[in-house]
């Protein structure tokens, strides 16, 4: 059981009105944690206000020795955030167990990162109407930013947020997703309390629309950095004003199994990419384009490789999926799979619920027009379509108002750069799924899948501004 508590600033704050977050798995409380209104969202932003003073000032190697702190304790306490991870949101706990190692690296990047933190000098007598003088560039704190996360990867996903901010000397208010409250308070403690902290740097406040929205409308934040849906991004790009703004949304990752491929690893791969983490993936594989040559057998192989999956509880080592979010992800996924069916798509393996987990489900023969291929399903349920060529893949591909990530299975070097010319993503993957993600890489999407990168030396220039430099 996890007690979150508020924080304003480096003082934990014990509001007595709690909230319970409940197991997805067996419906067990697991968490507590402060129920905040707008008031509360407004008292921590005035706190960050107030620490940037402080934060923009402190020497690097404070910055870098306090990330490394952190990354160290978090280590060091490795199975502790783990079962925090599994017990709030479900995931299979060797998978949680690989998100807090995950985390760790991420933090210990933005440490590395930000020793490259740098400008160049510039030469202003270049042109005719310049003149001599020394001339630079350089990357300052942008000043108080908001992190607001998401539940599927509720550690990593925050580090990639508060490591690059803190780390460039932001202050920032965290709103951590309402599912994972409690590893939300986990991390934020772990910075807050260690010796290197700056104080007051990060500030902790709970809940979700109404404390969200009064983070973004205020004039106090300079960033607003968000994790989650299309519709919720669209409110804070129209409600934020003129601030930076950093936006990983949704997605729709496809990729194109071509005849050459490597068919057997193909479907290994593929339901692995469409299955981890229950779906509930931004780069989840949702649409699988097969060459007609070898489609049939590639939807064999890759019902026969689904139905391996362990499913089960997310407490057992040997366990690949667990339960979805909540019992309304639940209903949704079986609803896309009553509809895809009635348009005329057949379910090839899973497509039901057993003892209250979703099953993974393999739905063949689906067309351009089913409401299955053109949404983000967010559920463990991945669409076999067959093609006849690379070009039909590539536009059916492309016909998305998301562009996360994309990937091929091919063994045609001309095939993978006309892949690498067409696909309209922020990522490309070649021989395996697109739901491949290293921390150390930019990551982020183009349309509707969001503006701004992550990865630690790409955030660092979300939460840094320019500033030029002229001396006479």
């Amino acid at each position: 059981m996890i007690d979150a508590m508020m924080w304003m600033g480096s003082e934990p704050i014990a509001k007595p009105e709690r909230g319970e977050r409940r197991s997805p798995y067996n419906g067990e409380v697991v968490s507590r944690y402060p129920l905040c209104g707008a008031d509360d969202a407004e008292a921590a932003l005035k706190v960050a206000q107030r620490a940037f003073e402080a934060t923009k000032k402190a020497p690097l190697s404070q910055r870098i020795a306090w990330l490394r702190d952190v990354a160290a304790a978090i280590r060091a306490e490795r199975e502790r955030f783990a079962r925090a991870i599994t017990d709030e949101v479900g995931k299979p706990i060797q998978f949680s167990r690989v998100e807090v190692d995950r985390c760790v690296e991420t933090i210990e990047l933005t440490a590395d990162a930000l020793t490259h933190l740098r400008g160049e000098t510039i030469p202003t007598d270049a042109t005719p109407s310049g003149r001599a003088s020394t001339a630079f560039w350089r990357r300052v704190p942008a000043g108080v930013a908001v992190a607001i996360t998401p539940f599927n990867f509720p550690l990593n996903l925050a580090a990639h947020k508060l490591a690059p901010a803190l780390g460039a000397g932001c202050a920032v208010v965290l709103k951590p997703t309402p599912e994972a409250p409690g590893v939300g308070h986990l991390l934020a403690k772990t910075f807050i309390e260690s010796p290197h902290a700056v104080k007051d740097a990060l500030s902790v406040v709970y809940g979700d629309a109404e404390v969200g929205g009064a983070l973004v409308k205020s004039p106090i934040p300079r960033v607003i950095s968000f994790t989650g849906s299309v519709p919720v991004g669209n409110i804070i790009t129209k409600t934020a004003g003129i601030k930076k703004v950093s936006l990983e949304l949704g997605g729709n990752a496809a990729t194109y199994v071509e005849k050459s491929a490597d068919i057997a690893h193909a479907a290994a791969r593929c339901a692995f990419g469409a299955f981890v983490n229950s779906g509930q993936v931004c780069i989840s594989l949702q649409r699988i384009y097969v060459d007609a040559e070898v489609y049939d057998a590639f939807a064999e192989a890759m019902a026969e490789e689904t139905k391996k999956l362990k499913v089960g509880s997310p407490y057992d080592d040997e366990t690949f999926m667990g339960p979805l979010i909540n019992d309304e992800a639940n209903e949704r996924a079986m609803n896309w799979v009553r509809s895809a069916i009635n348009e005329g798509a057949r379910c090839i393996a899973g497509g039901e619920i057993k003892e209250g987990l979703f099953m993974p489900t393999v739905m063949a023969d689906v067309t351009d027009e089913m409401a299955i291929i053109c949404e983000e399903v967010f559920a463990p349920i991945v669409s076999l379509v067959k093609v006849e060529s690379f070009d039909e893949a590539v536009r059916k591909m492309n016909d998305s108002p998301y562009g996360l990530q994309f990937s091929i299975f091919t063994n045609d070097l001309k095939m993978t750069q006309k892949a690498l010319e067409r696909f309209e993503c922020g990522g490309i993957v070649v021989n395996d799924v697109p739901t491949v993600r290293f921390d150390i890489q930019p990551y982020g999407g183009v349309k509707l899948s969001g503006v701004g990168r992550e990865g630690p030396q790409f955030a660092l220039e979300e939460f840094t501004e320019i500033q030029s430099v002229v001396i006479f």
